[in-house]
Formats: C-alpha cells, structure tokens, sequence
C-alpha cells in the first residue's frame, strides 16, 4: 500500500537544512477522496500551514483538481526562504498526487500594491511581489494571482495603471528564464481601487510588453461591481462580449468561484457559500457548463467552516456539486467517489438546465435546489459539530476546574487534620 509521509518541516543552517518532524501523519492515498476526471478544474485556495508542501496533501484531502495557496505569509513583508526540503516535498507530492502546475494558482500577499503613488511605498510592494514570483518559479509553478492594488484616491487610475505595468514589466526582467505568468484579479470596486473595470485590467495588459506572461483571474465577485452573471445571458454578455473585448479571454487563466452574501453591484466583496448567497446555485450551473471555462484553475474562495468543525467537509461537498454541474465529470480510478458516480444519473445534464431562453424548467430547477441545500446541509452539519466540540471543551474546563477545587479543598482539610494532631501531641 503506497503511503506518503506529511509530516513537518522547518528550519535551516548555514552548512546543512534540518528536517523537524513535530507531527508526523501517514496518509494512505487510498483514504483520499477519489477525484473526478473532468475538463473543468475544480478546487479550493488550502492551508500552507507548516510548509507550502502541505498544501499539496491538503488539497489531496478535499478531491480538488486545482488549488491555490500563499507560499509565504500573506500579512508580513519579508518571510523565512523556502527551504530544500519543502521545495523538495513540494515538487514530489505534486507528482505523486498527480498535480499539473497549470491548475495551481497561488495568490500573492495582501500587503503589496503596485499601483501606489509613492514610489518607496511602490519599491516595498514590488519587493514583495518580485519574492514571491522567485518562490513560485523555485516550486515549478506557472501562475501567480494578486490584486492589482489602488491609486489611494491621490492620482488618477490611469497613473496607477502605468505603475502596475511597469512593475510587471520590470518584475519579467528580473526573473529571466522564469515562465511563471503574472495574474491580474478583477476586484469588487471598493474606493479607489484598481481592476473592478475590465477596461483598467485590458489597459494594464496593454502596457504589458511580455504578453505572454500576464494574464488575468475573473472572481465572480464581478458581479459585486455591477457585472449581472446570474442568468446564462448575462454571463454570455459579460464573458463573451465585455470581457473578451475589454480584457480578452485568452487572457483568462483562472477563476475564483465565490457566492455573494451582498447584492449585485454592492462593491462590497464578503464570499458565501456556492447556492447559499445572492448569486445562487444557478449561476454556477451555466458556469461550469461553459467549455472556455475548461483547463484553468477554478478555486473556491469559501468559507471552509473548519475553524468551528476542523475539518474540510464542506468544501468536500461544494467541489461534488460543482464538479456535477458539468457533463464531462467521468469516475476515474483516483476520481469520485461511488457515491458521486451513483448521483450521475440524475444530474449529469445539469450543465445544460437552463434552457435556450435562458430559464430552467422545474425538473432541472429541483436537482439545482436540492444541489445547493446539500451544501447548506453540510454547513449546518458543521456549525453543529463545532458548537458541540465548543461545548464539551467548555465543560471539561469545568470539570477540571472543580476536580483541581477539590483536591485544593481535600489537601487543605489533611492539612488541618494534621495541625490538629501536631498540637494533641505537644499537649
């Protein structure tokens, strides 16, 4: 039986790299769940806890063809080096697990803005960003995602946009050699910030001298700046006409799938979870039935609920259900799971439930709704189990809490017992 070792990492001399086991955890691969084999990549942005190594097994963990991950800290400017070990284990887990490169799509750190006015501040970011490219570029992957970043309300866009430019232009100078494509993610439209227009992110590219290596991620918080992608028509209008004139969709080299808890052009970017939020499960369903949207990562950006159930069960049920809203879904040897396969047959068409006037009629209306009430069954099941493992931490403080109040209260009372027969001995 094959087995693959997870265990921990971490630090490094001058004259040779120290492995630490802290926690060691043997996986049987088999006890993975099974992955389906389709064009459309599905996946999850996974822990790197511990290591960018263990995002691997992470996303291994949740049936995911895709995922995304941060391969460093993505709050702090300057980060440890990755070590050879995790480079090493990094590289071979993707093997093993048969990963290809081109679904993975990390996502830079939230401190970086390249559109800053202030070139020291804009010096910082790039530093920042440039750090990161190397770390993906040492990992063999091909594709770094970030947010563009603001004008801060003190220049115009346009000057920010010529700063990003010049920064990714500057950053494939200084990483020769190098293949990994820079990401550009469209944004909700919050103040001043930079790539909610898919004019600005087509400028930006515009400015880009090495087409080959910029690209661009859709977040289906689109629709928070006021991109309507909720019936088949306005997902053809925004895709097929905008985006491809604006930006261009072979620039399109990812995906962020995400519901919406805030309304349509709200520019507010709070992520639900897929068919719980106002995008609804629909939006999805025309999504993953659409054949440009095969052979890029498509990472979900949810709300995993493992803080409260510790563990990845929803995400596990948000990866089936969008994987069976595509036609293309066939159970593989390490693909889905014979409780997947057995569901085929009654939502395999999905992906084309909508109709050609771009309604869904009532038998493909129900699957859709039951789809997306397993997920919110998956969620409760979660914010239950957390709620019970809160509960029963709480009453074992309790219990010993009063266990270490009673052995106080018994050692006291020996402790008098004792000062009694102490003083009946010296009368």
């Amino acid at each position: 039986m094959l087995k693959v070792d997870i265990g921990g990492f971490t630090e490094s001399s001058k004259k040779k790299e120290k492995v630490k086991a802290s926690t060691r955890d043997i996986i049987d691969l088999p006890s993975l769940p099974r992955r389906v084999s389709s064009n459309w990549k599905v996946g999850a942005h996974v822990s790197a806890a511990g290591g960018v190594e263990n995002a691997v097994m992470n996303a291994a963990k949740i049936g995911a063809n895709a995922f995304a991950l941060f391969v460093k800290s993505q709050r702090k400017w300057i980060s440890p080096p990755l070590t050879e070990s995790s480079i090493s284990l990094f590289k071979s887990r993707m093997k093993e697990l048969s990963y290809n490169p081109k679904y993975i799509l990390p996502h830079g750190s939230y401190l970086i803005n390249l559109g800053n006015p202030d070139v020291e501040k804009r010096e910082k970011s790039y530093e920042c960003f440039l750090d990161d490219l190397k770390r993906c570029d040492a990992l063999g992957l091909e594709l770094y995602n970030f947010h563009p970043g603001s004008s801060l309300g003190i220049v115009e866009p346009s000057v920010s946009m010529s700063h990003i430019a010049d920064c990714i232009n500057r950053s494939h100078g200084d990483t020769p050699g190098s293949k990994v494509v820079v990401v550009l993610e469209n944004m909700a439209g919050s103040g001043n910030i930079i790539g909610s227009d898919f004019v600005q992110l087509g400028e930006i590219i515009s400015q880009v001298n090495d087409k080959a290596r910029v690209g661009v991620c859709l977040d289906t918080c689109a629709f928070l700046s006021g991109y309507d992608i909720r019936t088949e028509q306005g997902w053809k209008y925004v895709e097929l006409e905008l985006f491809d004139t604006q930006v261009g969709l072979k620039y399109l080299r990812g995906m962020h799938l995400n519901d919406s808890k805030t309304e349509c052009g709200s520019k507010k970017d709070r992520h639900d979870n897929i068919g719980v939020g106002h995008l609804s499960i629909r939006t999805f369903a025309h999504i993953l039935a659409d054949p440009r949207m095969q052979d890029i990562p498509l990472i979900l950006e949810t709300p995993s609920h493992e803080e409260s159930s510790k563990n990845w069960d929803v995400w596990v049920k948000e990866i089936e259900v969008l994987n069976l809203l595509n036609t293309s879904s066939i159970s593989n040897t390490n693909a889905a799971s014979d409780a997947l396969s057995s569901r085929h047959d009654t939502t395999n068409s999905i992906g084309n439930a909508e109709n050609s006037r771009g309604g869904t009629n009532g038998a493909h209306k129900l699957k859709l709704d039951s789809l997306a009430q397993s997920i919110k069954d998956a969620i409760t099941t979660a914010e239950t189990t957390g709620r019970r493992k809160k509960a029963t931490k709480i009453t074992s403080k309790k219990v010993a809490k009063n266990a270490s109040a009673s052995r106080g209260g018994e050692k006291s009372r020996r402790g008098e017992r004792q000062e009694e027969e102490e003083e009946g001995k010296s009368e």
